[in-house]
C-alpha cells in the first residue's frame, strides 16, 4: 500500500548521512527530484481510494518536508565542519599587502611647491588643452613665432584665418599665469605646477611630454634683485645650503630682461666634473622680468606695476637630485625603478 511506503521512506529519511557535497547532492536528487521517490508517490497519489486521500495526502507532505529538512541539515553540517577543518585563526594579523610609493616627480613637485609655499607662492592651476590665446598671444609671441609651428606643438584644432582660436596641448603653464593676470589685480604671488606638451622625438634626454613649474609675482616695485634673491633661496633649499647661483643673460618672449640660471654643482663643489662637464656649473631654469607688454595684454597697468617669472623643469630638477639619465624611465612605470624611490616618500 502506499502508506507502507511512505512510512519506509520517513524512516529512511530520517537516517539520512552524507560526508561530501556530492553525496548530498546525490540524495536531493533520489528524493527531492522530478524524478525522485517523493514525486513518484504523488503518481501513485491518483490512484488512492477518495476516503484515503486526506490521510496520504498529510503524509506525503510530512515526508516531504521532512526529506527537505533533513537534507538542508547535512549541507549546513559540511559547511561547518569544512569551516573548523580550515583552522583559521581570526585573531591573526592579515597578510601584508605591498604597498606603493610615490612617483619620484611627485617626490621632487612636492619639494618644490613646498620651498615655494614657504616664501608666500600659492598654487594655480590652468586646463591642458588650452587656446593659442593664453599660451601664446599673451605671453607675448609673435604670430611668426617658431613655437608656433606644427613641428613644436601638438595642434587639436587648427583657424587659419584667427590662430587666437587654435585650440593646443600646452606647451607651457605660462598659460596658467596669462589666466591668472587677467582675472585677478597685483598681488599676485603664484606657483604653476603642471604636465606641458612639445611636438619631440622620445629619446633618453627628451620627450613628448613632460611637468613644469612655474613662477610669478607682481607688485609695485619689484626688481631683479627681488627675483635672484628668491632664487637663490630655492637653490639652497632643493640642494644645500651651499650652493652658489648665476645668471646669464638669455631670450624669452614674455621677459625682459630675461636670464638661465645655474648652480654650482652639487657633486664636485664647482670644481669641475663630468657631470657639470668640467665648467662647474649645471643649468636649472629660466626667468626674468615680466614684459610689459604681457602685463598690458592681461589686463595689467604695466607703469604701475611689475613682475618677474621663472620656470623649470621637474624631470631636470629630478635628474639633478638623484642623476636619472635616462627620461623616458620616469613615464615607464618600471617598478624596479619606481621602488628605488622608497626612502624618498
Amino acid at each position: 500500500m502506499i502508506l507502507d511506503k511512505i512510512e519506509q521512506l520517513l524512516k529512511e529519511v530520517s537516517e539520512l548521512s552524507a560526508s561530501n557535497a556530492e553525496e548530498i547532492e546525490a540524495l536531493r536528487l533520489k528524493y527531492l527530484s522530478k524524478k525522485g521517490e517523493i514525486n513518484a508517490l504523488m503518481q501513485d497519489f491518483r490512484n488512492v481510494a477518495a476516503d484515503e486521500k486526506k490521510t496520504v495526502g498529510i503524509r506525503i507532505n510530512e515526508l516531504k518536508q521532512m526529506a527537505f529538512d533533513r537534507i538542508n541539515s547535512l549541507r549546513e553540517n559540511l559547511e561547518t565542519a569544512e569551516a573548523q577543518s580550515d583552522n583559521i585563526d581570526l585573531t591573526r594579523s592579515a597578510y601584508p599587502i605591498e604597498l606603493g610609493t610615490r612617483h619620484p616627480l611627485t617626490i621632487v613637485k612636492n619639494e618644490i611647491i613646498d620651498i615655494f609655499s614657504r616664501m608666500g607662492f600659492v598654487l594655480a592651476d590652468g586646463p591642458e588643452v588650452e587656446d593659442d590665446l593664453h599660451v601664446f598671444t599673451k605671453m607675448n609671441f609673435a604670430a611668426d613665432h617658431p613655437a608656433r609651428d606644427m613641428q613644436d606643438t601638438f595642434f587639436v584644432s587648427q583657424h587659419p584665418d584667427d590662430v587666437t582660436k587654435n585650440m593646443i596641448l600646452r606647451s607651457h603653464t605660462s598659460s596658467v599665469q596669462a589666466r591668472v593676470m587677467e582675472t585677478q589685480q597685483p598681488p599676485i604671488r603664484v606657483i604653476c605646477p603642471g604636465r606641458v606638451f612639445r611636438n619631440e622625438a622620445i629619446t633618453a634626454r627628451a620627450h613628448c611630454f613632460f611637468h613644469q613649474v612655474e613662477g610669478l609675482y607682481i607688485d609695485k616695485n619689484v626688481s631683479f634683485t627681488d627675483l635672484k634673491q628668491v632664487l637663490l633661496s630655492f637653490a639652497r633649499e632643493m640642494f644645500g645650503p651651499d650652493t652658489k647661483i648665476r645668471l646669464r643673460p638669455s631670450y624669452f618672449p614674455f621677459t625682459e630682461p630675461s636670464a638661465e640660471m645655474d648652480i654650482s654643482c652639487f657633486i664636485c663643489g664647482g670644481e669641475g666634473c663630468g657631470f657639470c662637464k668640467h665648467t662647474g656649473w649645471v643649468e636649472i631654469l629660466g626667468c626674468g622680468m615680466v614684459d610689459p607688454n604681457v602685463l598690458e595684454l592681461c589686463g595689467i597697468d604695466s607703469k604701475v606695476y611689475s613682475g618677474y617669472a621663472f620656470g623649470m623643469g621637474v624631470e631636470r630638477i629630478a635628474n639633478l637630485k638623484y642623476r636619472v639619465n635616462d627620461l623616458r624611465l620616469f613615464s615607464e612605470n618600471d617598478t624596479r625603478f619606481l621602488e628605488e624611490f622608497e626612502a624618498a616618500n
